[in-house]
């Protein structure tokens, strides 16, 4: 079946898009990137983990889920992709707000997760069936509805032999540990902190859309003392199942940076994200592959450090045949696809669930009665 999977993640760069075909194989077909429009970057901002009014979060969400169908339709244009050749979209959606773990509220002990992107509209522009909120079923099971991308994971890089870590290098840093001939329960994925979010922030604060293969950062110097009091953050300690977002290194923590150069900030940011990653990795030893995705690892100056503080290369999803900037909107592909035939696809050892559920909510333009 051809599937598309749609996402944009917590660096709000833009709408990742992958159009693949899902069988006993995952084949990527298509896949491109659309920026957001300044101004609409702005206004998501301005929403993402702060007080704001509920009708501009509303706007949000039916604005963003007509530019998820017209960033879909684009990548047909340009790719030569039949539309109707696509059976099936996942659509993950933008994060606005998340909240892993349970928190008093009204008396009750509740998590939350908001995305948004309306689905009815990106079904109803398409025509095409649409599968959304791919978080909240592993939430009322328990989960902290994160990281979900390790069911693919598992899919693609399970061996019989290695151990296996997928590094993700997106907004933030995560990483997925599949031991020799795991069976599912076996796989242990969570996120290690911040990537490129603080990254992107210290350049986009002066102007810059990020640090072209970390040139800046390689310029600048560790803030040594800054990096300790990171570092001491009692989050990198914590075993998994654990999840983090803009709600933890948002603008409070970016405010740690400001009396820093930009470069001073992009090498002490760049070396936080180097050293929790590989403090996560190496609680796993043996012999190993690291297999890197995400806009981070064209940041060479980040790979260097992570290799050269694990001792070893670390290889891409490039190697095997899964685009590096395409993994995340491939996993929703996927999880749609998973959605449809009944599949669960949450992974308890990621997500801390109870146990596992079919994720998502099926959006069909051709079930309305007329």
């Amino acid at each position: 079946m051809r599937v598309a999977g749609l996402i944009s993640g917590t660096s709000l760069d833009g709408i990742d898009v992958a159009i693949v075909d899902v069988g006993s194989s995952i084949v990527p077909v298509a896949w491109s990137s659309v920026p957001y429009p300044s101004d609409v970057r702005d206004a998501i901002l301005s929403v993402s983990d702060a007080i704001a009014h509920i009708g501009t979060v509303a706007r949000l969400n039916n604005l963003l889920g007509e530019l998820f169908a017209q960033a879909l339709i684009q990548t047909c244009q340009h790719s030569g992709v039949q539309m109707d050749s696509i059976k099936l979209i996942g659509s993950h959606g933008q994060t606005i707000y998340h909240q892993g773990k349970l928190q008093s509220f009204c008396g009750f002990q509740i998590a939350s997760t908001v995305q948004i992107g309306e689905s009815s509209i990106i079904a109803e522009r398409t025509g095409i069936p649409t599968v959304s909120d791919f978080r909240q079923g592993d939430m009322a099971a328990g989960g902290q509805g994160a990281p979900l991308v390790p069911f693919l994971d598992y899919f693609l890089f399970c061996d019989a032999e290695l151990t296996r870590i997928a590094l993700n290098l997106g907004g933030i840093a995560n990483i997925t540990v599949i031991p020799p001939n795991a069976t599912l329960q076996d796989v242990i994925a969570f996120d290690t902190g911040p990537s490129n979010m603080v990254l992107d922030g210290l350049t986009q604060a002066v102007g810059l859309p990020y640090d072209k293969g970390g040139c800046e950062a390689r310029q600048g110097c560790v803030d040594e003392v800054l990096l300790k009091k990171l570092l001491a953050d009692r989050y990198y300690e914590m075993p998994g199942p654990k999840s983090t977002g803009r709600e933890q290194y948002g603008k409070k923590f970016m405010d740690c940076f400001s009396k820093l150069s930009l470069r001073d900030g992009l090498a002490t940011a760049t070396e936080l994200t180097a050293q929790t990653v590989v403090e996560a990795i190496n609680r796993y030893p043996g012999k190993k592959d690291v297999i890197a995705s995400g806009g981070g690892v064209h940041n060479t100056y980040l790979m260097e450090r992570i290799s050269c503080k694990l001792g070893m290369p670390v290889k891409t999803s490039a190697d095997w045949g899964i685009p590096i900037d395409a993994k995340e909107a491939i996993a929703f592909a996927y999880l749609a696809w998973c959605c449809i035939e009944h599949r669960p696809s949450n992974v308890e050892g990621a997500t801390g669930a109870r146990k596992s559920v079919v994720l998502g909510k099926l959006t069909d333009p051709f079930s309305r009665c007329h």
